[in-house]
């Protein structure tokens, strides 16, 4: 609930701070928001695959990287979840009287995968769920509401929308936190969060270079990513 207050409250200040600029300012803004993106998926990327060992810097995981995506993108692309989340999309836009609005739907996908994806989303869901400690959440809260107010004066009042998608995924594991915490291993959270900047890195790069890889239908790669925590060998 907070998190989802956190986004709204986010969605209207960028909503009328975006009315001041000019559609140049806000293209530009949108590409800053992209390269923030990048750099914020870049970071965590990089904590998953690289280690210092006797002073030098290694890296690892490639193959968890190649297989979650690759199967992920598979599974995703048979289902088709991207055009699921643009029908919701769709339906939000004409239920809210958006029709005019044709930023809407990509607004929404593109807010939504990005506050959506991640462990702390997840960890901090089951942490709340278990104990009622709902700090991360919380940090994440303040996070979104900075990520959604600049995406909204950007790319339009959809990205205010992504709070429903939010509220229902964190409400959904808080209630289910006792089943699902035990699956959470340390191991599974750290390829989660490795996958899920993966995922983030290519929503900056639909920011900052227009629509060129259907995220959505990489989804079930963070699926692949607990199951592969599971798996007799290391990556």
């Amino acid at each position: 609930m907070i998190n989802s207050a956190a986004i709204a409250a986010g969605g209207l200040i960028g909503h009328f701070t975006g009315r001041l600029f000019h559609q140049d300012q806000q293209e530009a803004l949108t590409k800053a928001c992209g390269i923030s993106v990048l750099f914020i998926a870049i970071a965590g990327a990089m904590q998953g695959m690289l280690q210092i060992d006797g002073g030098k810097i290694l890296s690892g995981k490639s193959m968890l990287v190649v297989l979650c995506l690759a199967l992920g993108t598979l599974v995703g692309e048979l289902i088709g979840i991207e055009k699921g989340f643009e029908r919701f999309g769709e339906w939000l836009k004409m239920k809210t009287g958006n029709s005019g609005d044709r930023q809407f739907v990509n607004a929404f996908v593109t807010a939504s995968l990005t506050v959506c994806i991640g462990a702390m989303a997840i960890v901090g869901a089951i942490q709340d769920g278990i104990s009622g400690d709902y700090s991360t959440l919380a940090v994440k809260a303040v996070l979104d509401f900075i990520i959604i107010a600049v995406m909204t004066s950007s790319l339009g009042k959809g990205s205010v929308f992504s709070a429903i998608p939010v509220f229902l995924l964190e409400g959904t594991i808080t209630l289910l936190a006792r089943l699902i915490s035990p699956i959470m291993t340390e191991t599974a959270v750290a390829y989660l969060s490795l996958i899920g900047s993966v995922l983030i890195f290519c929503v900056g790069l639909n920011l900052v270079w227009g629509k060129k890889v259907r995220v959505a239908n990489m989804l079930p790669a963070v699926l692949f990513a607990v199951i592969a925590a599971y798996l007799p060998w290391t990556f």
